[in-house]
């Protein structure tokens, strides 16, 4: 399998890539996904980036981005500083 792959619901980034880009084990990614610590968020482009998506990793000071066509074939990567962000905490009465 690719690192990627489409799904009628979207895409699949496997867990090992993400493991090689924060140098973690698969299992502390699905661990920390599960728990908040590794979040994520999906782009679709638009104009001259049609047809391409970006999704971007986020753990603690650390990012980790590729960007991808239509088909999952990933077209770039990339890891970056990032500013931690607090978690939140939803407060219900």
């Amino acid at each position: 399998m690719s690192e990627v792959s489409k799904t009628d619901s979207g895409f699949v980034v496997e867990a090992a890539a993400i493991a090689r880009a924060f140098e973690i084990t698969e299992e502390q990614v699905r661990e920390e996904m599960r728990n908040g610590l590794i979040r994520s968020r999906s782009e679709s482009g638009a104009g001259e980036d049609e047809g391409r998506w970006r999704m971007t990793f986020y753990r603690a000071d650390r990012a980790f981005r590729l960007v991808v066509d239509a088909e999952g074939e990933v077209l770039s990567r990339g890891s970056f500083p990032v500013t931690p962000r607090a978690r939140s905490s939803v407060r219900r009465d």
